[in-house]
């Protein structure tokens, strides 16, 4: 395998809490604000379910990418140890955290010019860059380098495939990717979007049906079109969700009942991308031959 490694990574994943640092992962936090409060996501945090609460309740969010010091720090303490780096966040299409993460390797480089330090963009958000962190993990108990990993994550990354729904356009209105006029209008007609992560890692539009049920509905018509030759060798199946647990559960079982994956974790989307989406979101992450 070479030189012992440290996966670094964001807190913006939504693997299940303590995961990833159970396996040995490094978390960096990402900071939120909700209302007039910042928490730091380190001394200062709220529960999934306060957080979700405090937005049904009004209160503004915002996010934002964690700092170069924070990044430098913890590749720091790798390197210093005699460690490579395999650092891994959330997509460039969505957050610029992949930017300081390239000054910092270009600075610790420089300090340490022997040591592997692999950045790399995962053009993934939420569950879809938790599975690749997931399989990051895996990998390195095979046996694989550094460098063997990340080839590894980037031939993978392309076969993530993101469906989601909204269950409130508000939240979308609010972040800009709709007009106010739109959220209202969609939300009397009780519309709901259904959106995915594309090839560049941005968000978009995939289809709108109205009602809830035809949503959940529409996230595994999705998958049956998008899974392609991955349809029976489904291997991790990861389902996220803002504060609704029943509607996880509906999909989880849906999914169990057509594909038998090897493995289906359970999550919730945490304030970094919730922030975004707003309670009631729903997630299913796949492999598949398309996004």
């Amino acid at each position: 395998m070479g030189r012992d490694y440290v996966i670094i990574t964001d807190s913006s994943n939504d693997l299940p809490v303590g995961y990833a640092e159970e396996q040995g992962v490094v978390i960096i936090p990402i900071s939120f604000e909700i209302g007039d409060e910042v928490f730091d996501g380190r001394e200062k945090t709220l529960t999934k379910k306060e957080f979700y609460d405090r937005m049904r309740a009004g209160q503004g969010t915002k996010t934002a990418a964690p700092n170069i010091n924070d990044i430098e720090e913890e590749f720091e303490k790798a390197l210093s140890a005699g460690k490579d780096v395999l650092f891994t966040c959330l997509s460039s299409g969505i957050s610029s955290t992949i930017n300081n993460a390239f000054v910092c390797k270009e600075e610790m480089q420089e300090k340490y010019p022997d040591a592997e330090i692999c950045v790399f963009d995962s053009i993934c958000a939420s569950g879809g860059h938790g599975l690749l962190i997931y399989h990051a993990i895996e990998n390195k108990k095979k046996g694989m380098s550094v460098k063997e990993n990340m080839q590894a994550l980037e031939e993978l990354k392309h076969r993530i495939v993101h469906k989601f729904t909204v269950d409130d356009l508000t939240y979308l209105q609010r972040g800009g990717r709709i007009s106010k006029t739109a959220a209202v209008i969609g939300g009397m007609i009780q519309l709901k979007p259904v959106l995915h992560v594309d090839t560049e890692g941005r968000l978009a539009a995939e289809s709108k049906v109205r009602g809830r049920k035809k949503a959940l509905n529409q996230l595994l018509a999705e998958m049956d079109i998008c899974t392609g030759g991955y349809a029976d060798k489904q291997d991790v199946v990861l389902i996220c969700h803002a504060d609704c647990p029943e509607d996880a559960e509906y999909v989880r079982a849906k999914v169990e009942e057509k594909y038998h994956p090897n493995k289906i974790i359970m999550s919730e989307v945490g304030p970094i991308v919730g922030a975004h989406v707003g309670p009631g979101t729903m997630v299913l992450i796949f492999e598949g031959d398309k996004r």
